[in-house]
């Protein structure tokens, strides 16, 4: 066996580098199904983040559907989702430079190939003609030949309006509205007969996981809606994936217990399988599935207990849910076929893995990795679930994963120092995935905490309210629980205590830094610094997100200035580096550089990077590299350990 090398933790080489991460990872997303074809989304940083449609046909590889220019993202929420659906082999989808929403026929583009480019065009047309619209979620309506779907309308000043229309499938058309009168709309689903349509709408200030409501209308024979019934929901009470079975039973998952639960309309709503388990997740984005229907009595749904997730086969006769044992902590974008399902998922082995599972025997076959991890498991950190105390006498979650590198140890006596992330949403979870950005730091000698702050999903409804009216507290107080949990475990070093996080991530990060006194050095990726300014600036889905958070403003605009890091920056004393999109919509350039300058002012240690081109995150692979060598960067010199390999300097102020 090889003698391990003994260095400083941080400063362990590995071959988890950022050109790995960004040569061979990819996102995976909105996997359809057309008869036996199969698709999905492959978000490419090597292609200046572009999503491409991929098609798999039983038989044949993977192929991409649309020439390299198209970019199948849509901006309705400005997060998106459900940007494309496939029927008889006709595609439909959104163009991320455009938002305009195209149908491409593949028989019509196959049969034209051999002729010239404008009649190969001919296959691909432009279904809306107008700037300023915004198109997601779409249902096919065969019998009227329409796309019915969420249209976004930014045409005129003011707020963008939201409501649902149908758009005729052969002859540009903006649309017709069918339903209007609320702030949002999701899910428009048709029964299999076409006479019934299903969506969700809700309020402000709600967001969709507050409360929303579930709506069946009669669809008359020219398109236009009748009758119309809320059959669930309520501003307390949140609805989830509303699907209709093979026979027109409406499905749906509804919180209504205090947990995610599926429910059927017959004879009244009907609980098919109640139990302290979550079912649903947070709607941030369109035609999220968590469930799908083998036949008239069964369902293969997925849930999660204590933040892991399963697969399980669902009777609706018997109610009983019989869990499938498969080596996977994650689900998701659950489809059944004939005789096979498909679902991305991933454990803390396996990235997120698109997998094709055939019912009948229970093999399943690997369609698509989102990367291929080549390097033995010694250089893979995995993820442990700990439970640690939190204010209150509440206790708190998160995954703790240990340094590990098979070729270094560290000094006797060493700690390593921790980083702490704070996830983004609030509203969301962590993820236990094998992800190599996770790694690339593990096997240079950090342990991380990825916190389930007091707010997160997967812990039931009273968990998931925990943030409301303490956004700024109690996210803070757990990320600065778990990490002072671990000290006192003896596992990490106290004296280097890092906390980083993304968009709402990032805010708890830098109110952790400004009003608690735990962390010696801190990242805030496109975070929020300034509440007031996020409330009176941000897009129309989030506008009012932060009256349920912090309180209605500018009623309580005294707790959107006690809460604000900007105005508290006397109390600021730790380094930091801010990373941020020039594009963002979300969440503003101005706030990242209003914290620059202000840090910068007061003598602090700081960086600031602006990415070009980038929007709420990151998607270019050159920008992915650079954030993170630059983040490990700044680290080095504030921790002040060596870095084994040359990176690129960033200017620090102040150092």
């Amino acid at each position: 066996m090889p003698t391990r090398l003994t260095t400083p933790y941080g400063s362990w080489k590995s071959p988890i580098t950022t050109g790995l991460i960004t040569a061979q990872t990819i996102s995976l997303g909105q996997v359809a199904l057309d008869g036996p074809d199969i698709y999905w989304l492959e978000g490419r940083p090597l292609e200046d983040g572009r999503y491409a449609l991929v098609r798999f046909t039983p038989g044949g590889i993977p192929s991409d559907c649309l020439p390299p220019e198209f970019n199948v993202r849509t901006r309705v929420h400005e997060y998106g989702g459900g940007a494309y659906a496939v029927f008889d082999q006709v595609i439909y989808f959104v163009n991320f430079k455009d938002q305009h929403l195209y149908r491409q026929d593949p028989l019509a583009e196959a049969a034209s190939s051999r002729h010239r480019l404008h009649q190969r065009q001919e296959a691909l047309m432009c279904l809306t003609p107008t700037d300023g619209f915004r198109y997601a979620d779409f249902a096919l309506d065969r019998e009227r030949r329409c796309l019915v779907c969420i249209r976004e309308d930014h045409t005129a000043p003011g707020e963008a309006v939201n409501t649902i229309v149908a758009i005729p499938l052969d002859a540009p058309n903006d649309g017709t509205v069918l339903i209007a009168g609320h702030t949002f709309f999701s899910n428009p689903r048709l029964s299999p007969d076409g006479f019934r349509l299903a969506w969700l709408c809700w309020d402000h200030p709600n967001m969709p996981w507050d409360g929303c409501e579930l709506w069946v209308a009669q669809v008359l024979p020219d398109g236009s809606l009748g009758n119309r019934e809320r059959v669930a929901g309520a501003p307390g009470e949140s609805i989830f994936q509303p699907e209709w079975s093979q026979e027109g039973v409406l499905h749906f998952i509804s919180d209504r217990t205090g947990w995610w639960n599926l429910y059927r309309l017959l004879d009244g709503v009907q609980p098919l399988c109640p139990m302290p388990a979550e079912f649903g997740v947070p709607q941030w984005v369109f035609n999220l599935r968590t469930y799908d229907f083998l036949n008239a009595h069964q369902l293969l749904c997925t849930y999660t207990q204590d933040g892991m997730w399963k697969l399980a086969l669902l009777d609706s006769r018997t109610r009983t849910l019989t869990p499938l044992e498969l080596p996977f902590t994650e689900f998701g974008g659950i489809h059944t076929g004939d005789g096979f399902a498909l679902f991305v998922a991933a454990s803390a082995s396996e990235p997120a893995t698109l997998l094709r599972l055939d019912l009948a025997t229970g093999q399943t076959e690997v369609l698509r990795r989102s990367f291929e991890p080549t390097l033995p498991p010694g250089w893979f950190s995995r993820s442990q679930a700990i439970e640690f105390p939190t204010e209150k006498d509440l206790t708190a979650h998160g995954f703790f994963y240990p340094p590990a590198n098979p070729d270094y140890t560290a000094p006797a006596g060493e700690l390593p120092p921790l980083m702490v992330i704070s996830h983004g949403g609030p509203t969301a979870a962590t993820s236990t995935a094998l992800h190599y950005a996770i790694q690339y730091w593990t096997s240079r000698g950090f342990a991380l905490l990825d916190v389930n702050y007091g707010g997160s999903s997967g812990y039931g409804r009273a968990y998931r309210m925990r943030l409301n009216g303490n956004w700024g507290l109690v996210d803070v107080d757990d990320c600065c629980n778990g990490a002072r949990w671990l000290v006192k475990q003896g596992l990490v070093d106290p004296k280097r205590l890092a906390i980083r996080g993304s968009s709402a991530g990032g805010y708890t990060t830098l109110a952790a830094l400004v009003f608690k006194d735990v962390f010696s050095a801190g990242a805030s990726h496109y975070g929020v610094c300034d509440l007031e300014a996020l409330a009176t600036g941000t897009h129309k889905f989030e506008s009012r997100y932060l009256d349920k958070l912090v309180g209605p403003y500018p009623q309580r605009k005294d707790l959107y200035v006690a809460r604000s890091p900007i105005h508290h920056l006397q109390h600021l004393a730790t380094p930091l580096i801010l990373f941020q999109g020039d594009e963002d919509q979300v969440v503003p350039p101005s706030q990242s550089r209003s914290m620059f300058e202000a840090v910068r002012a007061k003598g602090i240690p700081v960086a600031f990077l602006l990415f070009a081109g980038e929007q709420h995150g990151f998607r270019q692979a050159a920008n992915i590299k650079r954030s993170l060598e630059a983040e490990l960067y700044f680290y080095s010199k504030i921790f002040h350990f060596a870095l084994p390999e040359s990176i690129d300097p960033v200017p620090i102020e102040n150092l």
